[in-house]
């Protein structure tokens, strides 16, 4: 390639904790001993949860693109910069809204920075009245990001291949449970999808490449094949050793009902399976294929990123996820010790048992609940409050885990989200499933002076409104079953000698309920 970086110089990934974001940090700190690297997100936390935080090349910087004085400390100092930011998420009621205010926050940033280079990752489609709302904001940002002083190299990309990806996901789920599917026409419509692998490629290339100096470029970038979506799932069928799948489409599916389906059979909640899924009625192909002479490499064909993406899943080396880029709710009501919450009242049910055991013998079962190990106790219960969770809207417990051996902060273990993770001493989860208030659940060890260790576990619940506290009083006979028998489950999957409970002791008087 020709020599277009200065080594000296630091690269900034906006978007670091996302799903190509993560990966590329990693693929950058693989490929070049001399990168400098500052990765930028909402959360440190979910930064220092990452595995390449404790590089010394990497730089953490907590920074949010809708908040123009941290996005201009973001960008100063950096001479490139990768933009892997999208506001397509369920706190987000307007996404498009969201994207512009963001790009147009980088534009000036960018603008009055030492910034000299915008590598920006979009979507294929071409501009029409026909256009989705994902794509075309995926298009308005580019077009706004290409408005400002600051060069832009816009990748534009289909349906990216990956173990983890949301459109992989939502192809893996349909697939795997419907052996006979009624489906939208959007089945026959044309697309180029390409692999994970070889977006991260691009995406590197792009930095050694002397772009810079030749203004806005806009490159598409796909796999060596056309495809229909039909024609997908079956070579999914195949590479999964699946039987034969019947697909039929039908006329009748709009764009909601399609994305009410993708809810109920997959992982991928409504307010994200909607976009993806009237994009899929636009066809996705490459026009402007100059970059696969400028970055030349192989290009994975659908089956074979299919079987690697298959391969990443069932040796659990899923680096990334779709649900990564969830944001972590602050809940600052539910910290220990605190005093008395000025909001409310705070329920609380803790429970504790004592192990004849080392902190690191009574972790390992805590760091691996949910996913397919479950919660020791009544999983059926659990299974039925995920599908309750998912006819009602939210994200049930479909999702999973992105590992099934380690936690980060920021991590989804089903319809928990990781809040905070002290390893051997302290799992903070904050549920997003749908509630009339708040909940946490919470695991603390304490390894005692006689070498014996003590697990607390502890679910707190701030209501909202009567309906929250009702919901309390009506669940409360359910917690002595299920959360006694979790505790319990969790202290024997240790192997050790149970000495003590487990029993239930009193809320904290700082955070005490009715």
């Amino acid at each position: 390639m020709e020599g277009g970086r200065d080594d000296m110089e630091r690269v900034l990934v906006l978007g670091a904790t996302g799903y190509v974001g993560t990966r590329l940090v990693s693929r950058l700190l693989a490929d070049d001993p001399d990168f400098k690297i500052r990765v930028c997100s909402r959360s440190r936390e979910k930064l220092a949860g990452r595995a390449w935080a404790r590089d010394s090349r990497v730089e953490i910087l907590e920074a949010d693109v809708l908040d123009r004085d941290s996005l201009a400390r973001a960008v100063e100092g950096c001479t490139q910069a990768f933009y892997l930011v999208h506001s397509m998420n369920s706190s987000s009621d307007d996404f498009a809204s969201s994207d512009r205010e963001a790009a147009r926050n980088m534009v000036e940033a960018a603008g009055r920075s030492g910034l000299k280079h915008i590598i920006y990752l979009g979507g294929l489609g071409e501009d029409s009245p026909d256009l989705s709302k994902h794509l075309r904001s995926r298009t308005e940002v580019g077009r706004i990001l290409r408005s400002g002083p600051v060069p832009v190299t816009t990748l534009r990309a289909a349906m990216i291949i990956g173990s983890g990806s949301a459109s992989f996901e939502i192809l893996r789920y349909l697939v795997d449970r419907l052996p006979v599917m009624i489906t939208p026409r959007w089945v026959s419509v044309p697309t180029q999808p390409i692999a994970i692998a070889n977006v991260l490629n691009y995406l590197r290339g792009c930095l050694d490449l002397d772009l810079r100096d030749r203004g806005n470029l806009t490159f598409d970038i796909g796999g060596p094949e056309v495809v229909t979506y039909k024609e997908l799932m079956l070579t999914y069928a195949e590479e999964a050793g699946l039987g034969r799948r019947w697909i039929i489409p039908v006329p009748v599916f709009t764009p909601r009902l399609s994305s009410y389906w993708i809810h109920l059979v997959t992982p991928v909640p409504a307010f994200l399976g909607r976009p993806l899924a009237e994009g899929l009625r636009n066809p996705t192909i490459c026009t402007n294929n100059e970059i696969k002479e400028l970055i030349p490499q192989e290009l994975y064909t659908c089956r074979k990123a299919i079987r690697l993406a298959l391969d990443r899943m069932q040796h659990h080396q899923v680096e990334s996820h779709w649900t990564d880029a969830g944001k972590i709710w602050p809940v600052a009501w539910s910290n220990e010790g605190d005093a008395r919450w000025a909001g409310g009242t705070v329920y609380e049910d803790r429970r504790e048992v004592l192990l004849d055991a080392t902190a690191e013998e009574v972790w390992r079962p805590v760091i691996r609940l949910g996913g397919e190990t479950g919660y020791y106790y009544a999983d059926w219960l659990w299974r039925l409050r995920g599908a309750m969770d998912k006819l009602a809207g939210g994200v049930g417990l479909r999702r999973g885990r992105r590992s099934p051996e380690s936690v980060s902060s920021g991590d989804v273990l089903d319809f928990w989200r990781v809040r905070h993770v002290e390893p051997c001493r302290h799992l903070s989860l904050v549920a997003e499933m749908r509630l009339p208030g708040e909940a946490v659940l919470e695991f603390r060890i304490e390894e005692q002076p006689d070498g014996r260790t003590r697990l607390t576990q502890v679910a707190k619940f701030l209501p909202s409104g009567l309906l929250g506290i009702a919901y309390w009083k009506l669940i409360t006979p359910l917690h002595d079953l299920v959360f006694h028998g979790m505790l319990k489950g969790l202290a024997e999957a240790t192997s050790r000698r149970i000495v003590m409970g487990p029993t239930k002791s009193p809320p904290q008087s700082a955070l005490s309920g009715a």
